[in-house]
């Protein structure tokens, strides 16, 4: 039985603890508990996960071609770094773990380390996956500073190459965050329509769009006239659905560096990685539902407090934001809701 049936369980458990704590529980900055992958690098270790074969329900979809162009696949994206790793391998043990077709699914993991395959494949001996390389220097010179360092890292740019790093054959892919676990079959959310859009992802319109340019921006036409005619909304880009054949298509990767290029000669956003995307996509993106992405579970970037669920259904928990479950659980002061990512951690020797 999947763990979404489950869920209700673990959702109230969490509710709970909720009641019980401070809505707004404070802990370290991230930069003060680092975890110790960054310092120990040949020293990680993962607890070698449970094998995941697929219910007679999935049939005997695969074909006999070239594993990675099999169009009976399901690709996801996730990037992979020192620093995150734990995040990483907990949301492919996430998706493994809830997924009816688990051996139908296709990993991508985009890298600036070269050491970390054998890890994977030494935690999850049966994953059909594949690593890129992502070199660092293609976006170096196009990063500005942002309000956190953890922004500026090279590849937290690599989701906008994906189309160049992944086979022409693999017309579609999801892209996920390493911050994150899915608790529902993922294959719900690879089916998504898209219609004519090129990227689907959860939008919310009633945030506050504005705040993530700068006066300057919103005071320029020459800037601020890439909106008009379009109905603009925030939508978080560690969640999305893309359509690599539009994508490559329109050159989407070029017209993001080009944001990025202005951005360097005059400030024009603060935060990272996203603008550029709400630049080129906001108000041309297919809505999908806000289950597959409970994002802000992290706190804010400032203070770092604990955050509950959005209403509704859930179907994935996203730890954006500058606090991380895996850091605060090993700092002994864990947010509530970190008690739902934990099942997923496989990090540390067996026992």
């Amino acid at each position: 039985m999947l763990w979404i049936m489950r869920f209700s369980g673990f959702f109230s458990a969490a509710m709970v603890m909720i009641i019980l704590s401070p809505s707004l529980q404070s802990f370290p900055p991230a930069e003060a508990i680092r975890s110790s992958l960054q310092n120990s690098r040949n020293h990680i270790a993962f607890r070698k996960s449970s094998t995941f074969r697929n219910a007679e329900q999935c049939g005997s979809k695969l074909g006999k071609t070239s594993v990675v162009c099999d169009p009976a696949l399901v690709h996801v994206a996730i990037t992979l770094d020192v620093e995150y790793l734990r995040g990483s391998i907990a949301a492919v043990h996430s998706i493994l773990q809830n997924s009816m077709c688990p051996e139908s699914i296709f990993f991508h993991f985009l890298v600036s380390d070269t050491n970390l395959e054998t890890l994977v494949r030494s935690t999850f001996p049966q994953l059909k996956f594949k690593v890129y390389y992502f070199d660092p220097k293609i976006v170096r010179s196009l990063i500005s500073t942002s309000v956190r360092q953890a922004l500026e890292q090279p590849l937290n740019y690599a989701r906008n190459y994906l189309a160049d790093l992944l086979e022409p054959c693999v017309r579609r892919v999801i892209y996920l965050d390493s911050d994150l676990v899915v608790v529902d079959d993922i294959l719900k959310l690879w089916t998504t329509r898209l219609g004519n859009k090129t990227i689907g992802a959860p939008e919310y319109c009633h945030a506050n769009f504005t705040k993530y340019f700068t006066a300057g921006f919103w005071s320029d036409e020459r800037f601020s006239g890439a909106f008009v005619g379009r109905t603009a909304c925030y939508f978080n880009t560690g969640v999305m659905v893309i359509d690599l054949v539009k994508w490559r298509r329109f050159g989407y990767t070029r017209r993001i560096e080009r944001w990025m290029e202005i951005q360097k000669r005059r400030r024009i956003y603060e935060l990272g990685s996203l603008p550029p995307f709400l630049l080129v996509f906001a108000g041309n993106v297919a809505a999908i539902e806000h289950r597959w992405n409970q994002h802000g579970l992290g706190g804010d970037n400032v203070r770092g407090s604990c955050r509950d669920l959005h209403p509704g259904p859930v179907s994935l928990l996203h730890w954006s934001g500058s606090g991380k479950p895996w850091l605060r659980l090993d700092s002994n002061q864990p947010c509530p809701l970190d008690a739902l990512w934990a099942p997923y951690d496989l990090y540390g020797q067996s026992t």
